[in-house]
């Protein structure tokens, strides 16, 4: 049988047919290689706005408008006492947001009454893809319960592992301490980074977000450390803290390798809560 050969106006022909084919079904080379995912931090005061009066109605409102897929939450009560009707905040918001919820208490106490839940206080993740694997990791903390404290060992540093469109995200949730002296927060920063370095070498492929009130501005010395691996998403103009007047931004979208931001912006929400939150629109690498 003679072998056929194809003439030059043949092959032209059919790499032409072949590029129209591969165009057709190809995506952008910006949609193939990376997933968008808007994500958001926010420090909720326990459900109360800068009235101090307790609404979680106007709570899950405010997180709505956000529109994120993913957002950390600090200062979650859940079964804490009065001032949050002893309610499970971090589930009621779940349940009015439709997301998955992952709560990672800072305090664990006994109930005032035996028989009735624990009474929890920490961070947590709503996230509208599910949860994965989630780890309530300790950092040093200068406890807000013990009348004589002194730095030591503690829960509180959330983390949870996601899937977004086939591209696993470790999402961390922090709340650094509050005080003037930064002596805690140095240490915190440093357990974080340890943490996190320990998480991307077990899972070499995730991606790495993390969230959180950091009580510092964006310059402050002891949060130096934070930005040799991670990239601050926040906006360079705008503060969040006091929601109605803002003087400085203390809250915080950090992205790790492999992870770009696109936008970001600190809403203008003064109601809901003593904080405001930022929001951050990101290009995840697959």
């Amino acid at each position: 049988m003679p072998i056929r050969t194809r003439t030059l106006p043949q092959l032209t022909l059919s790499a032409a047919l072949l590029t129209l084919v591969a165009g057709a079904v190809a995506p952008p080379a910006s949609a193939a290689t990376t997933v968008p995912l808007r994500i958001a931090t926010y420090n909720i005061h326990a459900g109360s706005g800068m009235d101090n009066v307790f609404d979680l109605d106007r709570q899950a409102a405010a997180l709505r408008a956000l529109h994120a897929d993913v957002i950390g939450l600090q200062e979650v009560d859940v079964h804490w006492g009065v001032r949050s009707q002893n309610l499970d905040v971090a589930r009621e918001l779940a349940a009015r947001l439709g997301m998955h919820v992952s709560f990672a208490p800072i305090y664990s106490l006994d109930p005032v009454q035996a028989g009735g839940p624990r009474r929890e206080y920490g961070v947590a993740v709503l996230s509208r893809h599910p949860v994965r694997s989630a780890v309530n990791h300790e950092i040093t903390r200068l406890s807000t319960q013990d009348p004589n404290p002194v730095p030591a060992p503690a829960p509180g540093f959330g983390e949870v592992t996601l899937k977004v469109r086939g591209v696993p995200l470790q999402v961390f949730v922090t709340h650094l301490d509050y005080r003037a002296d930064p002596a805690v927060r140095i240490a915190q920063v440093a357990d974080t980074r340890r943490i996190m370095s320990a998480e991307r070498a077990a899972s070499p492929r995730a991606r790495q977000v993390l969230l959180g009130d950091f009580n510092a501005a964006r310059s402050a010395p002891e949060l130096g450390p934070l930005w040799r691996e991670l990239t601050d998403a926040g906006p360079a103009d705008g503060g969040t803290y006091p929601a109605d007047a803002p003087v400085q931004r203390i809250d915080y979208v950090a992205v790790g390798e492999g992870v770009s931001v696109r936008d970001a912006v600190i809403p203008a929400e003064a109601a809901a809560s003593d904080h405001r939150p930022v929001v951050a629109e990101l290009a995840v690498c697959r």
